[in-house]
């Protein structure tokens, strides 16, 4: 049996995302201790832990993630920081963003940047699908939420966006940065609230800057216009961070070329498995963070109150006890699968219900987006060159190193 490190820190850092449940398969347990940069942690894996994790309150993600993490991420005042009451209250706002009819709007203006950018790559010999897809999602973001994004600010507000999520787990001069610049865009972000506010500005009702606007506390209070252009953000970021998902989308129909052939072909019975199958098996975020709200005790293990614990999405992912064969890339497996019924399985953004616990809800707009990229792609004019689609896993958060290259011959 395999021992645990007393500080885990470089074995984390240099396995990545397999390190979690690759110990608790040498272990034979969903549960160990060790220490992360010398701070006592609990990892957790599985099932079971995920509904330990997200259901009945025990644990809060106040605290949990470290500041350079927390920063990009999420930030002070956000949906993420609050617990109980207020935390179902602001999270009923972004639920009331994802109904059918907005995905479906979402999802049509997806289109429409997308064949956009396309006529500019018809001038172009090579390019990277990643890059590509990061301006098409900010541009689609921006314009669903109803914040203005003029053209000479596109470039920027993309490459903001993109260092959130490529520097969040990293640490020194390159999240130092990513946070610098975070700071200009919650002033971009805060000056849109404060502009509607004020009259200057209009939005649409229904639009996320425009609930973010107008959004109360439990108190009757207008937000903060910085906590208001917080929640603003953490719509329009994870957004771009769908990117990751429409590149390994993109690998998954070079590498498993039926695929292409069936929705090519018009076939789309299996898409939305398919795109399940694309959040299941590649690797988005390896892990997540909580801390224990109140004393419990599970496998044998007493959690006390503030304890630091991190649940394996990863290995969740790829549990054999949930998953037949779950290092192969199967859509057939989806057939038929829904969140109601297995609300503690597909975990890489959240598990549970979307109602009542922690689930993202941005799975229904990621879900709409790949559908859309899936289509795009098996009928963008460009051919796949050879390439280095290997996707290293101690990299946080994942992609293929070529980042996935278009050429036209």
């Amino acid at each position: 049996m395999e021992a645990v490190p007393f500080d885990s820190t470089i074995a984390f850092l240099r396995e990545g995302y397999p390190f979690i449940s690759s110990r608790c398969d040498a272990l034979g347990t969903d549960l160990f201790t060790s220490r992360l940069a010398l701070r006592p942690i609990t990892f957790i894996r599985g099932a079971e832990a995920a509904e330990i994790f997200y259901a009945h309150d025990r644990f809060t993600r106040v605290g949990a993630l470290p500041p350079p993490a927390q920063h990009l991420l999420q930030d002070a005042g956000s949906v993420h920081a609050l617990d109980g009451g207020a935390h179902r209250h602001r999270k009923a706002a972004f639920l009331s963003l994802v109904a059918p009819e907005a995905m479906a709007r979402l999802g049509d203006l997806f289109e429409v940047q997308w064949h956009a950018a396309a006529q500019q790559w018809q001038g172009q010999r090579r390019v990277v699908l990643h890059e590509q897809a990061r301006e098409i999602l900010t541009r689609t973001a921006c314009a669903w939420a109803g914040v203005p994004l003029p053209e000479h600010l596109v470039e920027r507000r993309t490459r903001e966006f993109g260092l959130m999520i490529d520097n969040a787990a990293r640490f020194g001069p390159p999240n130092w940065y990513a946070r610098a610049r975070r700071k200009a865009t919650d002033r971009w972000a805060a000056g849109i609230i404060e502009d509607l506010r004020s009259g200057e500005l209009t939005a649409p009702e229904g639009t996320a800057v425009h609930l973010f606007a107008q959004h109360r506390d439990l108190d009757g209070e207008l937000l903060d216009p910085e906590v208001a252009a917080v929640e603003l953000l953490n719509i329009l970021r994870p957004t771009v961070a769908v990117a990751r998902f429409i590149v390994f989308a993109a690998v998954a129909l070079e590498e498993h070329p039926q695929w292409r052939a069936a929705f090519a072909a018009g076939d789309e019975s299996d898409l939305e498995a398919f795109v399940h199958e694309v959040r299941r098996y590649y690797p988005f975020f390896p892990a997540v963070p909580g801390r224990a709200r109140k004393a419990f005790e599970w496998r044998g293990h007493r959690f006390a109150p503030g304890n630091w614990v991190m649940l394996d999405l990863y290995g969740t992912c790829h549990d054999a006890r949930l998953w037949e064969n779950p290092h192969s890339f199967a859509p057939e497996r989806f057939r038929g699968w829904s969140w109601e019924e297995h609300p503690w399985s597909l975990i890489a953004q959240g598990a549970g219900r979307h109602g009542e616990d922690h689930r993202c809800p941005g799975e229904w707009s990621t879900v709409e987006l790949l559908k859309r990229a899936t289509r795009l792609l098996v009928t963008t004019d460009f051919q796949v060159p050879v390439q280095d689609l290997s996707i290293p896993l101690d990299h946080f958060p994942a992609l293929p190193k070529s980042g996935f290259v278009l050429t036209r011959s």
